[in-house]
């Protein structure tokens, strides 16, 4: 494809330099890779600028450029005001425009994204359609699992992914929608026909600085023309703002008896959740899900919200989420055939560990040990508010690293401590998070609950810039036998 063809109707587009029938075979963003006939895009970062980069791109076999301001280089360049909507528009035409042989669903806030698409795949498979899903836990189309890296994959990714899926006759796609791809312009000219607003609390503060900024990047993807229909959550103390700049048709869900969709008689136990769905007084469902967590109950809303958006009947609605048994890594009671449980979670920030414990609280007979700590590089505002929500709701805290990344491991544990340790709980602190699960797991009795927070669905802990691998599934079970042969050692 060339470079006028990739470029038709771009409204970023200045002018092409030069040699516009230019062929382009790969599209890239990396100026290390080798790209024969590549067009590269150079991006400003906050650190780093790749226009800088473009010597070492063209001589890795890119062909042409994609800039913001001309570069003293003998390739084509196409000079556009903004490199990373371009780079948005381009890959889309690279593919050709998959997203519009698709329909497409979005759901963005700062918790429930994955949970609320795993329920909708199965939703619409529920009701005969092929599904596909993009998110935090990666890509799947049917069946068929696609390498990401990202919640919302970077874009010469994200629409290679969806021609791949469309090819495949997949017909819907839930995608998890960040506010880092909205603020990068990664969804730019993308409709969905369907987005959801789940709920806002603190996270990602150290890219956004202040939660505005957070809040505004999230609403782009209802202000900004992307979506045809709305759901979101009027329960949540930001959704009536979320409601008054709608420019399209929407439907509200809640526990409230003024939205739309509402829950009624609500109960939650160990196994899952059941509640009464009510679309307006006019349809009812009885939903028997095997999710628990009033949290659960509002992700189920928000996946039955964009279904009936969709078209969908109440009866397949029920079906689909009644169908899904677990979500990798979030509330995953894990198999250990012990006198405790222990559960998998996710739940790396704030309000997310709250909502775990709480929940986890209403059905644990025993003590609640739970085995957490903090990313490093990342907003480090939320270690001690983390700290503080554990020692009020946990009966005993293991403090240990999560992923600490550049930072020293014991600084970010430290910060935890400043929360935890004026609330006046029982805790220690153990930086080998291995040894932490050990640590829980041989004190734990019949009764207990150990609540693993934090990694979720990783499978790896990313330490001094190296990803190591750690799924905490895994160790469990090896730790599980271990714990035997010392006891047969004892004995």
């Amino acid at each position: 494809m060339n470079l006028a063809v990739l470029t038709v109707g771009m409204p970023e587009l200045i002018e092409i330099t030069s040699a516009p029938d230019t062929q382009i075979d790969m599209l890239t963003a990396d100026s290390r890779t080798k790209c024969k006939n590549g067009l590269f895009f150079c991006i400003r970062g906050g650190t780093v600028d790749a226009h800088n980069f473009a010597p070492q791109a063209v001589a890795n076999g890119c062909c042409a450029l994609v800039v913001e301001r001309r570069l003293d280089i003998d390739v084509p360049q196409v000079v556009v005001t903004d490199v990373r909507a371009a780079m948005t528009r381009i890959a889309s035409a690279f593919n050709g425009h998959p997203e519009r042989r698709l329909r497409l669903i979005g759901v963005t806030g700062t918790k429930g994204k994955t949970t609320t698409t795993f329920l909708l795949k199965s939703i619409i498979e529920a009701a005969g359609m092929s599904c596909g899903v993009i998110g935090t836990t990666g890509c799947i189309a049917g069946t068929t699992k696609l390498p990401s890296h990202l919640t919302t994959p970077d874009p010469i990714e994200m629409f290679e992914i969806l021609r791949i899926m469309a090819d495949a006759g997949v017909q819907v796609v839930c995608m998890e929608v960040s506010a880092h791809a909205l603020y990068l312009r990664k969804l730019v000219g993308v409709v969905f026909e369907a987005a959801a607003y789940t709920n806002l609390s603190q996270d990602h503060l150290d890219f956004f600085g202040t939660m505005e900024k957070y809040f505004a990047a999230k609403q782009l993807l209802f202000t900004s023309g992307m979506a045809y229909n709305a759901t979101v959550n009027v329960d949540e103390e930001t959704g009536d703002e979320v409601c008054e700049r709608l420019s399209c048709p929407l439907l509200t869900y809640g526990i409230s008896g003024s939205a739309d969709l509402f829950a009624r008689d609500i109960e939650i136990t160990e196994s899952g959740v059941s509640f009464t769905l009510n679309l307006r007084n006019l349809h009812r469902e009885r939903i028997h899900l095997l999710l628990t967590g009033m949290f659960n109950v509002y992700n189920a809303m928000a996946a039955a919200a964009c279904a009936l958006i969709l078209g969908v009947s109440m009866e397949d609605i029920r079906k689909g989420l009644e169908a899904v048994v677990s979500v990798p890594g979030r509330v995953e009671m894990l198999g250990t055939q012990t006198p405790y449980r222990m559960i998998l979670d996710y739940s790396h920030s704030p309000d997310a560990l709250q909502n775990i414990l709480r929940t986890v609280r209403e059905f644990c007979r025993g003590r609640l040990i739970l085995v957490f700590g903090c990313g490093g590089d990342r907003d480090k505002g939320k270690r001690p508010m983390m700290g503080e929500i554990a020692g009020r709701l946990a009966d005993y805290s293991i403090l240990t690293s999560d992923n600490p990344r550049s930072e020293d491991p014991m600084v970010i544990l430290r910060a935890i401590e400043e929360g935890i340790a004026p609330t006046g709980a029982k805790y220690e602190v153990i930086e080998n998070r291995r040894d932490a699960i050990r640590q829980a797991m041989e004190m734990a009795v019949g009764g207990d609950i150990i609540v693993l927070a934090g990694k979720g669905h990783e499978t790896y802990q990313e330490i001094n810039g190296v990803k190591h691998p750690f799924d905490e599934k895994a160790i469990v079970a090896e730790l599980l036998e271990e714990m035997k042969t010392d006891d047969g050692r004892r004995a």
